[in-house]
């Protein structure tokens, strides 16, 4: 046996997970593919691709996910094209702009944020998983949720509320 213990009693204990660290997508870089993440993710560049985290999303101004973002908490201060889903909370700030619908138990939009899509809050919203869900971390056998969310894709469609006004003759 030497100073750290036998072989044996190496092999038989499992690794420790790694701890949950800080990733950013620097200003001027894209990275075009989905990221997942046990740690805070800050997107500061663009992301084409979806971000998935277990712990922080931060979309900085000036930073854009061309995607869906899944997250404990997501705080957004630049542009999401794409859902969010956030376990906890939505924050929205002053100039950021969501095109995609939000899914989470507590949400904030600061006054100047632009929001385009529907909102489902509460316990209920969090438990239904939509269709096709890349992330979908159900039980094997679990039932489905009685009203599921309907799949989409994340580019809204835009409708005209008012009609252009025609030209003065």
């Amino acid at each position: 046996m030497g100073i750290l213990g036998s072989k044996k009693a190496a092999t038989d204990t499992a690794p420790s997970p790694a701890p949950a660290g800080l990733s950013i997508i620097a200003i001027g870089l894209t990275v075009r593919g989905d990221l997942d993440s046990n740690g805070t993710v800050k997107v500061e560049g663009t992301v084409e691709g979806h971000v998935s985290t277990r712990a922080q999303a931060l979309v900085a101004k000036g930073g854009a996910v061309h995607g869906d973002v899944d997250a404990r908490e997501a705080i957004i201060g630049g542009t999401v094209a794409g859902s969010i889903r956030a376990q906890e909370r939505v924050e929205i700030q002053n100039g950021a702009v969501v095109a995609g619908d939000i899914t989470t138990r507590r949400i904030l939009v600061a006054e100047g944020a632009s929001l385009n899509g529907q909102v489902r809050m509460g316990e209920e919203a969090l438990q239904e998983r939509p269709a096709g869900n890349r992330n979908d971390n159900a039980r094997p056998g679990a039932p489905a949720a009685a009203t599921p969310i309907p799949s989409r894709p994340s580019v809204p469609i835009a409708r005209v509320a008012v009609p252009p006004r025609q030209p003065i003759p």
